[in-house]
């Protein structure tokens, strides 16, 4: 048994009849282009095929993007061997395709190129690999239902590959960024996307030194006394052409290029600030809670950072809860682990964000030492109307409770969902019931006009008026 890579070539006669193929089938088992892992084309290889495709008849081709949706799920939740057995899966399953190359072109990406007598057979193409890799993944340990994003294009044979490769990809970025994540074709406007993302990858490098960040703060209420107790920080990017930019349009691109680093040390420098400037002469101090990325855990001490940090500016650790979304869980956990208790031991709170919404957020709770979990807004949004989200999220208060964890409701809008959330245990709330986030000068007009006790539950109305959503 090895590894092998056959090219079937089509020869015609006179009259454009087909008449034979000739095929050549080479060992690749440590073949330079070519993935271990699945034994498909790597990236390099890819390149390689479609520049011979492209030389052999007059047609177009079809190139054919696609990503594994939450892989790092798979990955934490089920360990690695499920994440490379899935790999393989996938693999075999588009390897039936009458595709002329299928590549691994990233961790979790593949990509397929077909060639096209009729662009119109694209569309059909297309969702032959939507059903492909629909079935759920039956692997070693796991029975997975899995994700996947898909992008392409169409070009001619003889256009330059690479165009066509980035086309898709583009697309496929586009498809990733929609909650269904359907198949989508290149458009002209994920072109202009993309240029503004590599533009917006310039100017990151940038933006800290010129001062662009803003922090908003949406306060967070204790729903048995309606006192404000706290508030999440919010990172905003003032940018002098595209205005306003929320987190979602610019932290992935930041840790791409790594300008998180620098982001996420103002963010934490000024969140600290922050805490320190209004907790000075309150008798009850608030909690900030500040998202951090897993590349600031990966690239720096954290512990020795928010040390420095809380020694420059003068904050007390217990006013500040670093809030992480469960991805950070997947590199080194170990050294992840070891900072996380350190931090605890320093006084730093440690948040667990959407949590629920992943494979192993359970698990969280018996390995890191957590002094807070989020539960996601899905799960509070219209529970009135949904006994599984009651029961999920009774369950969650139940389990801090029981672990000494404190727990905050996100997105709570209506009245009705307050007393919900109110009813089952849980202790705090945040969200556009109570206020929309906002700058600095807001939040310092809230907390001079709200004092310390005349909170949302003695009202009975949103503590903020100026409710803008952003």
């Amino acid at each position: 048994m090895f590894r092998n890579a056959l090219r079937m070539e089509p020869l015609y006669d006179d009259a454009s009849h087909l008449t034979h193929f000739v095929g050549i089938i080479r060992d690749v088992t440590y073949a330079s282009n070519i993935d271990r892992l699945t034994g498909l084309l790597d990236r390099y290889g890819l390149m390689d095929r479609l520049a011979a495709t492209s030389t052999t008849r007059e047609c177009s081709l079809l190139l054919v993007k696609t990503d594994i949706i939450k892989f790092h799920d798979v990955n934490n939740g089920f360990g690695y061997e499920v994440g490379d057995a899935l790999r393989r899966v996938a693999a075999g399953r588009l390897s039936t395709l009458p595709a002329v190359a299928i590549a691994r072109v990233g961790t979790n990406s593949f990509a397929l190129a077909f060639e096209l007598e009729d662009v119109g057979r694209a569309s059909d193409l297309v969702a032959s690999v939507v059903d492909l890799l629909g079935p759920r993944f039956l692997l070693p340990g796991a029975s997975l239902a899995v994700r996947f994003a898909i992008g392409f294009a169409v070009g001619p044979a003889g256009s330059n590959p690479l165009h066509l490769v980035r086309q898709a990809g583009a697309a496929l970025h586009r498809s990733k960024v929609k909650p269904d994540h359907p198949p989508l074709a290149f458009a002209a406007e994920d072109e202009r996307n993309a240029r503004n993302r590599i533009r917006l990858a310039n100017e990151l490098q940038t933006a800290v030194a010129n001062q662009e960040f803003i922090l908003h703060y949406q306060p967070q209420i204790d729903l048995e006394s309606g006192d404000l107790v706290g508030a999440e920080s919010l990172l905003r990017w003032s940018h002098g052409v595209f205005g306003l930019q929320s987190p979602g349009l610019f932290i992935g691109v930041a840790e791409e290029t790594g300008a998180m680093l620098e982001i996420g040390a103002w963010g934490l420098r000024t969140v600290a600030a922050q805490a320190a400037r209004v907790n000075r002469e309150r008798r009850t101090p608030l909690r900030f809670a500040f998202n951090v990325s897993a590349l600031e855990f990966l690239r720096r001490d954290m512990v020795a950072f928010v040390r420095r940090v809380l020694d420059e500016t003068g904050c007390h650790a217990e006013w500040l809860t670093l809030e992480l979304t469960e991805n950070l869980m997947i590199p080194e956990p170990d050294d992840i682990r070891q900072a996380f208790g350190d931090l605890r031991r320093l006084g730093v709170g440690i948040s667990i964000d959407d949590f629920g919404t992943g494979y192993s957020n359970l698990r969280y709770l018996e390995r890191f030492p957590l002094s807070e979990i989020k539960i996601d807004r899905s799960f509070v949004h219209d529970a009135s109307h949904s006994v599984a989200k009651r029961i999920i999220v009774e369950s969650v208060v139940k389990l801090g409770s029981a672990l000494d964890i404190r727990v905050v409701a996100e997105g709570i809008e209506t009245e009705e969902e307050r007393a919900i959330m109110q009813a089952m245990g849980c202790s705090i709330g945040q969200g556009y019931l109570f206020a929309a986030p906002m700058d600095e000068l807001k939040f310092g007009r809230l907390l001079s006009g709200s004092g310390a006790g005349s909170g949302w539950g003695a009202r009975r109305r949103p503590i903020m008026i100026e409710d803008e959503r952003g």
